[in-house]
């Protein structure tokens, strides 16, 4: 029978690459000499961030984030070299709670893929020229409804009224109280531009509209450093050319920011429901109040509240004219432009 020797240290097998044995922590830094700043430019996984009553500095996602998406206008926390200079990288540990989120959807089916745009605005500025190209006024309903889903004032801007009348356009969002400026672009000054500025001031606001309807030339007059790209229209699309690639945060002279986002050709509402939309109308919502359980306030939907409130004459002309306008952003939702 053979004898049996000890064991020693060549018997003990060792895995190659593996992972030491010491437990892992649940504990994790707390940053608390973490600066606080504005995310202006997310690029490729990289974040110009402006470090409150500090530099600009560019900074990457900490691991301990994972896949949370940081979306320009975020407010974070951010720490390591915030000097600001160049070829030094700082950390974004933290996303601040978000006031506000403009969302868009990837399509309009139902697993849509909901992606936020942009955070913490407070004003949606929706631009579309009135002629060359012609306007889309379906496409400006689908922008409406992103804005008052996400609790955003919205402001029509105008472009080319040289070129079309521009009341006879501003009327049909009058029942919903979304205000207009027209604005012409002459030789050395844009007309309207005033006005713009007045309703930017003090506010963070983002500027969307699809190609060619002249936002890029807006956005460069109200923040002329910006030097965003501008472009023309396609002679034979009859649509704009895309001209700025990324969406960036421009500080106004007057006080606030302007967002500008590069030009849309559609945008996904998949993600907004019926009564997701109906809330950011305090009289309807009141009145929808008494539809039954799962009603979605269209024309065709039996029982709706909203119909008898026509219909008994209490809604008064203003209150049905508002019901038409909100059915056509509700309608809207469904389908590109």
């Amino acid at each position: 029978m053979a004898r049996m020797r000890p064991d020693d240290e060549d018997d003990v097998r060792v895995r190659p690459n593996r992972r030491g044995s010491r437990p892992r922590t649940k504990q994790r830094p707390d940053h608390a000499d973490a600066e606080i700043g504005l995310v202006l430019v997310v690029d490729r996984g990289r974040y110009d961030v402006l470090v409150d009553d500090g530099p600009r500095v560019r900074a990457m996602k900490a691991r301990e984030l994972g896949r949370a998406a940081i979306v320009v206008g975020d407010r974070v926390d951010v720490v390591g070299d915030i000097s600001g200079r160049h070829d030094t990288l700082a950390r974004i540990v933290r996303v601040h709670e978000r006031s506000t989120a403009l969302r868009r959807s990837a399509d309009d089916s139902e697993d849509a893929v909901e992606r936020v745009l942009v955070a913490n605005a407070d004003q949606l500025v929706v631009v579309t020229a009135l002629a060359d190209p012609e306007p889309r006024p379906r496409m400006v309903d689908r922008c409406l409804v992103a804005a008052f889903d996400a609790g955003m004032d919205a402001l029509l801007c105008l472009t080319k009224a040289d070129l079309a009348d521009p009341e006879a356009f501003a009327a049909q969002y009058a029942a919903l109280e979304v205000p207009a400026i027209a604005t012409v672009v002459r030789p050395g000054r844009i007309d309207g531009l005033d006005q713009l500025r007045e309703a930017l001031a003090g506010r963070t606001s983002v500027m969307i509209g699809h190609s060619g309807v002249g936002k890029s030339t807006l956005v460069n007059a109200l923040v002329p450093a910006a030097d965003r790209e501008t472009g023309g229209v396609n002679a034979v699309t009859g649509r704009g050319r895309h001209t700025s690639s990324s969406t960036v945060v421009l500080p106004l002279a007057e006080g606030g920011w302007v967002i500008d986002t590069p030009g849309v050709r559609s945008f996904g509402l998949a993600h907004v429901q019926p009564d997701d939309l109906i809330r950011a109308f305090e009289d309807l919502d009141a009145v929808a109040q008494d539809c039954p359980r799962g009603c979605t306030h269209a024309p065709s939907a039996p029982d709706c509240a909203l119909d008898d409130w026509a219909a008994s004459g209490t809604a008064g002309a203003a209150g049905e004219a508002r019901l038409i306008s909100f059915r056509r952003l509700l309608a809207s939702r469904e389908g590109e432009s």
